[in-house]
């Protein structure tokens, strides 16, 4: 089956399989890998905006663990060996919550956001279009800071080739 016209079969690239993964594939399955793009592209979204506001220096007023404050917290992958057990343990659960709650109510909340916005169908296209590729170039970035921070902690490695670079942990 061939999905050359999905949303997200874009120039320059067109549609882009290089380990064929969709070879086979039937519509429910191509529909299936898209959802799990889209989910991943927005966790990469707002991993980068962490990352930014974080090495910025911007907090949460308070504590994440009982007398750990927000404050005291280390930027990017170096933060987990901040937070206690017990704290990564109740990220993980809180996430997962969410999740759940999310996809007990996701048509619904997803049929109320397109409703909201007023868009015709050729708008909210073109919307998901960017919300794909915007989601894949942060996914690509994210992978970039995160490997530049286990290199030589300097995440912001453009930035110190260019002769400004960002003070990191």
């Amino acid at each position: 089956m061939g999905f050359e016209s999905e949303i997200g079969a874009q120039p320059p690239l067109g549609f882009w399989d290089p380990l064929g993964l969709l070879a086979e594939a039937d519509q429910e399955r191509f529909d299936r890998l898209r959802y799990v793009e889209t989910k991943h592209g927005r966790i990469a979204m707002l991993a980068i905006l962490g990352h930014l506001v974080t090495s910025a220096g911007i907090r949460l007023p308070g504590d994440i663990a009982y007398g750990l404050p927000f404050s005291e917290m280390k930027t990017g992958l170096a933060a987990f060996e901040t937070i206690p057990a017990a704290g990564i343990a109740q990220t993980v659960a809180f996430i997962g919550l969410i999740e759940l709650g999310f996809q007990a109510r996701q048509e619904e909340i997803e049929e109320a956001q397109l409703k909201a916005s007023g868009w015709d169908e050729e708008t909210i296209a073109k919307k998901k279009a960017i919300e794909l590729n915007n989601g894949r170039a942060a996914q690509m970035g994210i992978l970039a800071l995160m490997v530049h921070e286990k290199l030589n902690n300097d995440p912001y490695v453009i930035n110190t080739l260019l002769g400004a670079p960002v003070p990191f942990n």
